[in-house]
Formats: C-alpha cells, sequence, structure tokens
C-alpha cells in the first residue's frame, strides 16, 4: 500500500528531525514525504534537506507566505504546495504534524486496517503529550475523532470530500463529509503517537474567532453552535473563549460568510452532532 505524506512545517528545527526520523524507521516506509517548509526562518530548511540526501523519498518544498499564524487556512495552503508537486500513485494520503514522533509500526497498522475493511475512509493512532514526566493522552477531542496532526485519508474518500478545505475546522468538516458519503473513520488506540509541542500554543489574537466562525462554515446552526462552544471552552477552562467563539458564530452570520458543506450535507451534519448529543445525555 502507497503511503504519501505531506507534511506543513514552519520554524520547526527543534522537532522535525525526530518526526522524519520516525517516519524513516517505519516498518512499511512512505512511498514519498513531502515537507513543505512554510515562510521558517530557523534551520528547518537544513534539517530536512539532511535527510532528503540520506532518503531519496523525502523532498522538501520552500513555500512562502506570511507569518501570522491563522489556524486552518494557512497550513492547508502549506498542505496543498505539497500535494502539487506528487503524483497520483498513492493509495493513502497523510497530513502530518511536524512535531509528532510515531511508533514505528504506525503505517503498516493503518495499512493492515485499509486492507480489512474497503470502507475505511480515514484512519489515526492517539496524539499523547509529557506531563510530569509521563505520557498522558491529548484529551481535547472525543476518542473518535481524528486530530488535525495526523490525518490519514484513503485517495478515493479523499477525492469525495473535495479534498481539504483551507479554513479553520477543517479537521472536523473532512470527518463529517466522510460520514455524509459513507465511510468509516478509525482510531487505533494501540497507537500511541508523541506530540512533542501540545495543540494551540502558537495561535494568535487574530484567530479567536475563527473556531465560531467555522461552527457557522459547517451549518451547525444556533443550538448545536451553543453546545459546542460551551463545551471546548469548558474542556479550555476558559469563559473567554466561549465569548470569542459565539461572537465568530454570529459575525460570520451577519456577514454572510461561506458555507463550506452544501444544504443537505448540513441537514446531515446537524443530524449527526444532535444525535451524538442525545447519546451523552441518556
Amino acid at each position: 500500500m502507497n503511503f504519501y505524506i505531506i507534511i506543513p512545517a514552519h520554524n520547526e528545527e527543534a522537532f522535525i528531525s525526530k518526526t522524519l526520523e520516525s517516519l524513516t524507521k517505519q516498518t512499511l516506509l512512505p512511498k514519498k514525504l513531502v515537507v513543505v517548509n512554510d515562510n521558517s526562518t530557523d534551520n528547518t530548511e537544513a534539517v530536512v534537506d539532511g535527510f532528503s540526501k540520506m532518503h531519496p523519498w523525502i523532498s522538501q518544498v520552500i513555500s512562502k507566505s506570511s507569518d501570522q499564524h491563522l489556524p486552518g487556512s494557512k497550513i492547508i495552503n502549506a498542505f496543498y504546495k505539497g500535494f502539487e508537486t506528487l503524483d497520483d500513485n498513492y493509495d493513502v494520503i497523510c497530513k502530518f504534524d511536524a512535531d509528532l514522533i510515531f511508533p514505528d509500526n504506525y503505517l503498516e497498522t493503518l495499512a493492515n486496517h485499509y486492507s480489512k475493511n474497503p470502507k475505511l475512509g480515514m484512519a489515526s493512532g492517539f496524539c499523547y503529550i509529557e506531563k510530569d514526566n509521563q505520557w498522558i493522552l491529548e484529551n481535547l477531542t472525543n476518542k473518535d475523532h481524528i486530530r488535525g496532526a495526523l490525518k490519514a485519508y484513503r485517495k478515493t474518500c479523499f477525492n469525495q470530500i473535495g479534498q481539504l478545505k483551507p479554513s479553520m475546522g477543517w479537521d472536523t468538516v473532512d470527518e463529517l463529509l466522510a460520514k455524509f458519503h459513507g465511510w468509516d473513520i478509525l482510531t487505533d488506540e494501540s497507537l500511541h503517537v508523541k506530540h512533542l509541542k501540545p495543540t494551540g500554543q502558537s495561535y494568535n489574537k487574530a484567530s479567536k474567532y475563527l473556531q465560531g466562525e467555522a461552527m457557522f462554515k459547517m451549518r451547525y446552526g444556533f443550538w448545536i453552535t451553543l453546545i459546542s462552544a460551551i463545551k471546548l471552552a469548558s474542556k479550555k477552562g476558559s469563559f473567554r473563549l466561549f465569548k470569542d467563539y459565539m461572537a465568530g458564530y454570529f459575525k460570520a452570520k451577519s456577514s454572510k460568510t461561506e458555507f463550506l458543506v452544501s444544504k443537505d450535507e448540513g441537514k446531515f451534519i446537524r443530524d449527526l452532532r444532535w444525535e451524538g448529543i442525545k447519546s451523552k445525555l441518556h
């Protein structure tokens, strides 16, 4: 099974060598790996060059973009700069972060899952972060959600969902659209991936409304947005975030921001969300 991997990277010299090293040690090696060096001002380029000299399947794209860290669009635009350099001979396309350490059997285990289930559209392991000298589950989302840091898509599923949306919320809408098209999604608890830089460390003030905007663009509607905003803000322990999420939703609504999904997809997404909410109440 052919795995192609794209890794957007911005100033990741402290971590990316560990990520690449873990991928060169895979029991099933990727066929191609592209690092998109997105406006780095540190030694990311030299680190990646060192790996590409030793491993001909590793390449690097140098990309110029703004320094501003806007979650969603910046990282997906970088992803596409890498995607444009690849051919079509892949079975699974992965978008990985540049600060992960993968267990040696990671890709082989995913390949086994894909081989066993032809309806499996997306699969991943779990992110673990270091706390008090222990690696613990980075518990930001439900266990059935695949984190944006380690996405892997079967080619047919990737194309059917319209690939990746350059917007905050891209890593939720991809799963919802996969389910809309009848694909299965799998998270394997046996695969522990070390996440070296916990999520959200580098987000700036300009991004604070984007979460609420994403909920609007996914056609959540007011009530699901309200419930999701409460849940997310309480997980992150900040009431101010709740206000920002709701403000982002209303800003997007009043400016008639374009939706990411069609009306039918939106109805499916809302029904799915309500099912999930009701199941937690029982």
